[in-house]
């Protein structure tokens, strides 16, 4: 008999999945166990062909609180060897398809260092995001100082991460870190709804986008002209870019496969 508790629940909705963070007592956020739940659903919806798209969500309200203090204070460790995908099971490797965070409540430390993870954020409106770490002498090395220096001037990243406040939703919109704002308890559903925007397009195209966009940070121009092709050259030769081009002349809507 499995006794397991069901700290990350995933549901199938055809080629998306759901992935929802079910802590609500301790603000969703993350032990060793949660984290190895979560790095089992990353792994999971990387390697299935017939998953393309996946939101992250939270119960209750919130979206993440970040690293359980009390868990550390025991002294669990949430990244290792034994998270194949580094902290909270996603950080340092996530899935190569695309990745929707939605957002309630507060996503706070290593939760907002979470939805910076993902590729897509649908934030509702009164969520608010931050890295209060200096706070309490601790430093956001899950990944927050990293991606937010690529997504927002260099002044207002230093702000957020010295000052240690907690920015509205509408801010973080404003600076292009939030795609989407939705009303309070909404978020899902608006995620849901660009996630069906994604699911229209090519699944293997999805990945070799994801992919180059995330690389091309690194290379210079002459570098992204070579190095995009062996990326690209997957979806180019896949089975669902001829699914795409007959769907085309036949002027009806492509089945994908992942393939």
């Amino acid at each position: 008999m499995n006794t397991r508790e069901d700290l990350i629940l995933t549901e199938r909705r055809g080629r998306l999945l759901i992935v929802t963070i079910n802590r609500p007592e301790a603000k969703n956020a993350f032990d060793f166990a949660t984290s190895s739940q979560m790095n089992e659903a990353m792994d999971m919806y990387e390697n299935d062909p017939e998953l393309s798209v996946a939101i992250i969500t939270g119960a209750g309200g919130v979206f993440s609180a970040g690293a359980d203090l009390k868990a550390l204070g025991r002294g669990e460790k949430l990244s290792g060897p034994m998270l194949s995908r580094g902290g909270f099971g996603i950080m340092r490797k996530p899935p190569n398809k695309p990745i929707i965070a939605a957002i309630e409540g507060h996503a706070v430390a290593g939760g907002f260092e979470l939805a910076l993870c993902c590729d897509l954020i649908v934030a509702a409106k009164g969520s608010k995001m931050g890295l209060p770490e200096a706070k309490h002498n601790l430093v956001a090395v899950g990944g927050g100082l990293i991606h937010l220096p690529k997504r927002m001037p260099y002044h207002l990243v230093m702000e957020l991460a010295l000052t240690a406040d907690m920015w509205p939703v509408e801010r973080m919109h404003t600076y292009g870190v939030v795609n989407r704002i939705a009303e309070p308890g909404e978020s899902l559903n608006v995620a849901i709804e660009l996630a069906e925007r994604l699911l229209e397009n090519g699944p293997t195209a999805l990945i070799a986008s994801k992919e180059i966009i995330r690389q091309s940070y690194d290379w210079t121009v002459e570098e992204a002209w070579e190095n995009q092709v062996p990326i690209a050259k997957h979806a180019m030769e896949s089975e669902d870019r001829d699914e795409g081009l007959r769907a085309f002349a036949e002027k009806r809507k492509p089945v994908w496969t992942g393939r």
